[in-house]
C-alpha cells in the first residue's frame, strides 16, 4: 500500500467539492475531512476512511491500536439537538434486489436499539449513555462490541422505553444484548466472529449473547429465509460480505434485505435531471390510487430517462414497505403497464390535497422539489422534530426542538438518484431511532 513520508501531503477526493488533504507530520497522520477533525480522541489515535483507503486497514489499525474512532456531533449537528458525541459505527446499505449474495453471512435484522459497548458502558449512535444496571453488564468483555439491545420481534417501542430510562431499574430483565461484531478486533468478519465467541465464553455474561450468522447458500435460500423471518414478525435480514473489514460509515459490505413488493401508479410528471442526467428525466413523479404522490428515481436505463413514459401512463414499481404516511420506501422502476390504457385527463387519481401536488416539469425545466417529510420524537423529556426534502440532486434537512424554527442544512450529491437514496437512508435511520412521521 502507498504511504506518506514525514512532511508529505496528498489530496484525495471525497464527497465535497474540494479534495481532502492527508498529511504525515512527525508520524501523526491527519486528514482535513470532518470525520477526522471532529473526533474527540488524541490526534495520533484518529483515523478516517480516507487514511484507511490510502494506507490500508491493517496499517491504520496498527498505528491507532485498533480502537474505533469517536465522532462527536458538534452542537447543532445535522439531525441532533443535544450535541452529544457518538461512536463511528458500520452502517448498512440496502440490497438492490439483484446482486448475488451467495456465500455472504446472513442474520436476522433485529428491531431493537443499536448499542455500542465501549468496554465500560453502552452508547447510542449519538453518544448518549444507556444506563444499564451493573448486574446486566456483568461479564461483558472490556473490548468494543457492536450489537442491539433487544426484547423480541415487534417490541421496539418497549425496548426504547426501558433502555432510555436512567434509574437502572429491574425492567432490564426483559432485555438481551445481541452482539454481531467486534469493531476493534483484527482481521475480516470471520476472524471477528471467532474473537467474539471466545470473548463471550470467557466472560460468561448472563444477558449477552452472540447473534447467530449462517452462510447464504443461494438467492433462493435467501428469499426462503426472508419469508420465514417475516412470517415470524421479523424485520428482514442482514447480509455481511465474507472477509470484510469493520469500517465507519455506510458500506456495501453490509446490506439490509427486506421483501420487495410490486405495485402500480399513474405518471403525473417528470422531474428534471441534474449532474449526469442533466437534460433528461431525473425522476418520475407518480400517484397511487389513494392519491399519494411520490417520486421514483432509480432503476431507469439511460434510454428510459431520455424517453420517459407519458403523463397518465400506468407504471409498475417495486418497493420495500410503506411509511407511516403511506409512502412507498425505496421505490424502484420496473416498467410500463402496456396492457392498461389510461388517459391523463381522465384516469389520473385525485391527489390527497393541493399541498401534495407534484410540480410537473420537463427535462429542460428547473428541478422540482419533493414534498418535505416531517418526523417527531417525543420521549423521556425529549421533544424534537426532523424534516427532510429533496430538490434534484440536493437534499435539505431541518431539525430542532418542536415549536422552534430549528436549523437547516442542504447537501449536494452527484445526481438525483444519489440524493434520493441518501434521503431514504436518513429516513430509515431516523425511524430506527424512534422518530415518527407525521401526516402532512
Amino acid at each position: 500500500m502507498p504511504d506518506l513520508q514525514d512532511g508529505q501531503t496528498v489530496e484525495m477526493q471525497g464527497s465535497g467539492a474540494k479534495p481532502y488533504v492527508l498529511k504525515n507530520t512527525g508520524g501523526v497522520y491527519s486528514c482535513s475531512c470532518p470525520a477526522w477533525r471532529n473526533q474527540s480522541i488524541a490526534i495520533e489515535k484518529r483515523t478516517c476512511k480516507h487514511l484507511r483507503k490510502l494506507r490500508g486497514d491493517a496499517a491504520e489499525e496498527a498505528r491507532t491500536g485498533g480502537a474505533l474512532p469517536q465522532r462527536p456531533a458538534k452542537a447543532g449537528a445535522e439531525g441532533e439537538g443535544d450535541g452529544d458525541s457518538g461512536p463511528s459505527l458500520l452502517l448498512a446499505e440496502s440490497w438492490d434486489n439483484a446482486a448475488d449474495l451467495s456465500d455472504w453471512w446472513m442474520s436476522e435484522k433485529l428491531d431493537g436499539v443499536r448499542a455500542y459497548w465501549d468496554g465500560k458502558q453502552f452508547l447510542s449512535r449519538q453518544g448518549n449513555i444507556y444506563h444499564a444496571p451493573d448486574w446486566f453488564i456483568e461479564g461483558l468483555p472490556a473490548v468494543p462490541l457492536d450489537g442491539e439491545l433487544w426484547i423480541d420481534r415487534k417490541k421496539f417501542q418497549r425496548t426504547v422505553s426501558i433502555v432510555r430510562r436512567q434509574d437502572k431499574n429491574d425492567l432490564w430483565n426483559e432485555v438481551r444484548y445481541l452482539i454481531f461484531d467486534a469493531p476493534a478486533a483484527n482481521g475480516g468478519f470471520e476472524d471477528r466472529l471467532a474473537f467474539l465467541k471466545e470473548a463471550l465464553t470467557k466472560g460468561a455474561a448472563k444477558f449477552a449473547q452472540q447473534h447467530p450468522h449462517e452462510r447464504c447458500k443461494s438467492l433462493e435460500a435467501l428469499r426462503a429465509e426472508l419469508t420465514r423471518i417475516e412470517a415470524l414478525g421479523g424485520e428482514g435480514l442482514m447480509l455481511r460480505q465474507p472477509g470484510s473489514k469493520y469500517v465507519a460509515g455506510r458500506s456495501a459490505t453490509l446490506l439490509k434485505v427486506k421483501t420487495f413488493h410490486d405495485a402500480e401508479a399513474v405518471v403525473v410528471g417528470h422531474q428534471a435531471g441534474a449532474g449526469r442526467h442533466k437534460g433528461r428525466m431525473g425522476a418520475l413523479l407518480v400517484r397511487l390510487p389513494d392519491g399519494t404522490d411520490f417520486a421514483i428515481g432509480t432503476g431507469f436505463s439511460d434510454r428510459e430517462r431520455e424517453n420517459p413514459p407519458a403523463i397518465g401512463a400506468t407504471v409498475t414499481f417495486r418497493y420495500q414497505e410503506l411509511s407511516d404516511a403511506g409512502v412507498p420506501r425505496f421505490p424502484s422502476w420496473v416498467g410500463v403497464r402496456h396492457d392498461v390504457a389510461m388517459q391523463a385527463a381522465k384516469a389520473v387519481p385525485e391527489r390527497k390535497s393541493q399541498a401534495t401536488a407534484p410540480t410537473v416539469v420537463t427535462t429542460s425545466a428547473a428541478t422540482a422539489a419533493t414534498k418535505a417529510r416531517y418526523f417527531e420524537f417525543v420521549k423521556d423529556g425529549s421533544s424534537k422534530f426532523w424534516e427532510v426534502s429533496q430538490a434534484g440532486n440536493t437534499m435539505t434537512t431541518r431539525w430542532g426542538r418542536i415549536g422552534s424554527a430549528g436549523q437547516s442544512k442542504t447537501k449536494s450529491f452527484a445526481d438525483e438518484p444519489a440524493a434520493a437514496n441518501a434521503m431514504a437512508a436518513l429516513i430509515e435511520d431516523k425511524t430506527d431511532e424512534g422518530y415518527k412521521e407525521q401526516a402532512g
